[in-house]
């Protein structure tokens, strides 16, 4: 789906040159126009796929009310209405499906390049203190482990820190009751 080319506005010669300040704004506005964001391109994807979904249920609800002419007296004004609607239907939904492919295409053609990482690193984990888990990668090296004990040591003085708080706070609490019962007592 491509779309012609402009014809220019000044008779087939190029437009005259414009001030330099000009023209790099809008050559980068131009560059920007043609590199779109993967991300923006799933998210018209996205759109797409609800639209295809949208039309495709409009399609069967349309076919759902439609009568077959089987000797039955029907308007042909109201099945050609149908008829109009139902095809208009299915053109849009083959120009929403060719829209999805170029967008497809794109993001692939974008992703090309980016080297293939698995979910599995990509997600955090959390290593309890009594299993070790081997590193998936293999070839780590010595500084990166170094690291990574030091922070298993900070999260268990952390560890243990809270569980003091949370003493001083139920001590603090059972003291703080202990007096309002006192005093509730007395008064």
């Amino acid at each position: 789906m491509t779309t012609p080319p402009l014809v220019s506005p000044f008779g087939g010669q190029p437009p005259p040159q414009q001030q330099p300040q000009q023209q790099q704004p809008q050559q980068q506005q131009a560059q920007s126009a043609r590199d779109v964001n993967t991300a923006s391109l799933c998210r018209i994807g996205q759109e797409s796929v609800q639209d295809i979904v949208l039309r495709t249920m409009e399609i069967f609800q349309l076919l759902r009310n439609m009568q077959l002419p089987n000797g039955v007296t029907y308007h042909p004004t109201t099945h050609q209405d149908r008829l109009g609607k139902l095809q208009e239907h299915l053109r849009m939904l083959s120009v929403l499906f060719r829209k999805l492919r170029l967008v497809y295409d794109k993001c692939n053609e974008n992703c090309a390049g980016l080297d293939s990482i698995p979910p599995e690193q990509l997600i955090p984990f959390v290593e309890d203190e009594g299993s070790k888990h081997e590193d998936r990668s293999g070839g780590q090296s010595r500084p990166a482990s170094e690291e990574r004990r030091e922070i298993l040591e900070v999260n268990k003085k952390l560890k243990q820190k809270n569980q003091q708080l949370k003493q001083i706070m139920d001590q603090l609490r059972n003291l703080i009751w202990e007096i309002n019962s006192m005093l509730a007592v007395r008064s």
